[in-house]
């Protein structure tokens, strides 16, 4: 069994699998998603799991380089909006985007994932962009 706090295994592939500048899109519950294979449903009812745990268990593994977050979570939802800046390294651009432009990328070829939670407050999606890291700890 890992040692490491991510179990789920469909999430813990999509983020071995990653590339450098490729894209894991993590949303709430509203968020449309293509069923094309590359959706991973983690939702099992109304708040559970919630977003920033996902996101911040995904964090917890995979290193970004910038994320990409709807320009109207700044004023439709404040609270989520600090607990994600909360969680981001110093170093991770944040990029802010049109919610419908959001939407587009998470369907783009880039994604290789889109993670549904069990969130329910506006625009808690992101999109990461992963990067390299050529420094880590190896897990011993």
């Amino acid at each position: 069994m890992r040692k490491t706090n991510l179990l789920n295994t469909k999430l813990s592939s999509a983020i071995s699998e990653i590339g450098h500048t490729q894209w894991l899109t993590i949303g709430d519950s509203g968020l449309p998603i293509a069923n094309d294979g590359r959706k991973i449903d983690l939702s099992v009812i109304r708040g559970l799991p919630s977003f920033i745990s996902v996101l911040a268990a995904t964090l917890s593994e995979m290193k970004v380089q910038r994320v990409f977050l709807a320009e109207e979570i700044k004023s439709d939802n404040v609270e989520q909006h600090r607990a994600i800046l909360d969680l981001l390294d110093t170093d991770v651009e944040v990029v802010y985007i049109a919610h419908d432009e959001l939407k587009k990328m998470s369907r783009d070829e880039n994604n290789i994932a889109t993670v549904r939670t069990g969130e329910t407050t506006a625009f808690s999606n992101i999109i990461l962009e992963s990067n390299v890291d050529f420094t880590g700890e190896a897990i011993k």
